[in-house]
C-alpha cells in the first residue's frame, strides 16, 4: 500500500515546476523575517528556536531532494521500459 502511494506521488510530480516552487521557499525560509521570528531565547526540546528552525528545514530539504531523486530514476525506467 505505501509502495503503490509513493509511486503515484511520484509519476504526478511534476518535476520542473516543483523545483521551482520549492527553491523559492527555501530562499523565503532564510530570508530576514522567518530567521529573525525564531532568534529568540526561547528553547525547543532544549535548544534554541532558531537552531531547530534550520535543522528541521534542512532535514525537509533533504527528504524533497530525495523524492525528486526517486521521481527522476522512475521517469528513467519508465521511458527505458517504452523504447
Amino acid at each position: 500500500m505505501r509502495h503503490k502511494f509513493l509511486t503515484w506521488v511520484l509519476r504526478h510530480l511534476h518535476l520542473k515546476e516543483t523545483w521551482v516552487i520549492f527553491f523559492i521557499l527555501g530562499i523565503i525560509m532564510m530570508n530576514y523575517p522567518f530567521i529573525h521570528i525564531f532568534d529568540t531565547p526561547n528553547r525547543i526540546f532544549g535548544m534554541p528556536a532558531l537552531f531547530v528552525y534550520l535543522f528541521v528545514g534542512w532535514l525537509i530539504s533533504i527528504g524533497v531532494i530525495y523524492l525528486f531523486v526517486k521521481a527522476i530514476s522512475l521517469d528513467d525506467e519508465d521511458s527505458g521500459e517504452e523504447r
